[in-house]
């Protein structure tokens, strides 16, 4: 499947565009759970090891798993770094890798971040983390983030994971939105 995904937009203006078109009448942890489910089964039958991430900007957890064993502690570093960026600049991290033509030195020192290695430390500009956006509220809410492939697949699996979840939720009502719980 992961072979098979077309090659992301590097037009800014298209991914800004993009982003936006995937914003959500609201974003709970439902959400999160089926859009990571989606992720994780993707990439375990693709057969590639990676950390998926779903949070809300408050640093609420809403899913965390790898897709399978094989992963190293840097690569929840990563995760924390990509978070970061589309928590900050309120784009995905492709944007911002697009933006730069994938030059960490030029994007740090662009936003006065360089001093040593100290930008590189806090953001990471390479595909796989991505913002949601939540109708009426101003901002970005939360992000969903893959981190453990390459930033171009990284990118593309994430959208066609919303993409994917966009279209089983189209006229779904989950039942328990009708119980009522005393």
């Amino acid at each position: 499947m992961l072979d098979t995904l077309p090659s992301p937009p590097t037009d800014l203006e298209h991914l800004s565009r993009e982003e936006r078109s995937f914003t959500f009448a609201h974003f709970t942890c439902e959400h999160a759970w089926v859009i990571g489910n989606i992720l994780r089964n993707a990439l375990r039958t693709a057969d590639a090891a990676a950390i998926i991430h779903i949070s809300l900007s408050s640093n609420q957890t809403l899913f965390h798993a790898p897709s399978m064993p094989g992963l190293v502690p840097d690569t929840e570093i990563s995760l924390q770094r990509k978070r970061a960026t589309v928590l900050r600049w309120g784009h995905s991290t492709w944007y911002m890798q697009c933006k730069f033509g994938g030059d960490d030195r030029k994007f740090a020192e662009e936003y006065g971040l360089w001093e040593g290695e100290r930008g590189r430390r806090e953001y990471e500009i390479r595909g796989g983390g991505y913002p949601v956006f939540v109708k009426g509220v101003e901002g970005v809410v939360g992000a969903i983030v893959v981190a453990g492939l390459d930033g171009q697949l990284a990118h593309g699996v994430v959208v066609k994971a919303i993409e994917e979840y966009k279209e089983l939720r189209d006229g779904f009502r989950s039942p328990m939105r009708s119980v009522t719980l005393k």
